[in-house]
């Protein structure tokens, strides 16, 4: 007698086939705890720009552990994250963000906005809005925004609606934990209008930086 198989169970197998070949190698060394982070962010770590799963490949690995502290101990406030993060020991915790670290980010910066916005993007994230207190993302994301120390991670690679979603998140608080409270004072300063800007001009940007993208005017 021929064994009825639900669709349901082969869509699943085809789901997890498709997963295994569009790893990367270096997924053979991953610790099996990644398997629960690719459905959200990617088999390369690069993240969902269209949901707003953010990029983890190539961040501090220490910027990256401490994030899953955050999400387990309710400094950052993400019912999902929390319920994956809080289960995990410390040395799952280690391996997973070692694993993401060691993953090398790659990809397309989206399309680059234009008109007033994509100005507005650009001043704030290359100069600034000091006269209502708002610094520079270089100032402490580094030349092209690609990242300084722990504390201070990448922009590029990431996307508008996740960036746009961090800013928001530092401003009323269900995101903590940066050095000072520098990020939730700088949110506050800022419009709405000015988070989706500079946003949408991070997101457009490449993964490495050009010169265009690194001056301090």
């Amino acid at each position: 007698m021929r064994q009825f198989i639900p669709m349901r169970r082969v869509l699943a197998v085809a789901t997890l086939g498709a997963l295994f070949w569009a790893a990367p190698a270096s997924w053979a060394a991953a610790p099996p705890e990644a398997a629960s982070c690719i459905a959200c962010h990617g088999a390369g770590g690069m993240g969902n720009p269209a949901a707003g799963y953010p990029r983890l490949a190539g961040l501090p690995e220490q910027y990256l552990a401490d994030q899953l502290r955050y999400f387990a101990d309710g400094a950052r406030n993400n019912a999902v994250m929390s319920g994956m993060a809080k289960p995990l020991s410390a040395a799952q915790v280690t391996a997973l963000a070692t694993y993401y670290s060691k993953l090398k980010p790659s990809g397309k910066p989206a399309p680059m906005p234009t008109g007033a916005a994509a100005a507005e993007g650009e001043r704030l994230a290359l100069r600034g809005d000091w006269e209502k207190g708002i610094p520079a993302c270089i100032r402490c994301h580094g030349p092209g925004a690609v990242g300084v120390g722990e504390n201070f991670p990448a922009l590029v690679g990431q996307s508008a609606a996740y960036i746009e979603a961090q800013i928001k998140a530092w401003k009323d608080g269900s995101r903590s934990g940066d050095p000072l409270g520098l990020m939730h004072t700088v949110a506050l300063r800022m419009t709405d209008a000015q988070t989706q800007a500079v946003a949408q001009w991070l997101a457009a940007q490449p993964l490495s930086p050009t010169k265009s993208a690194s001056a301090k005017h």
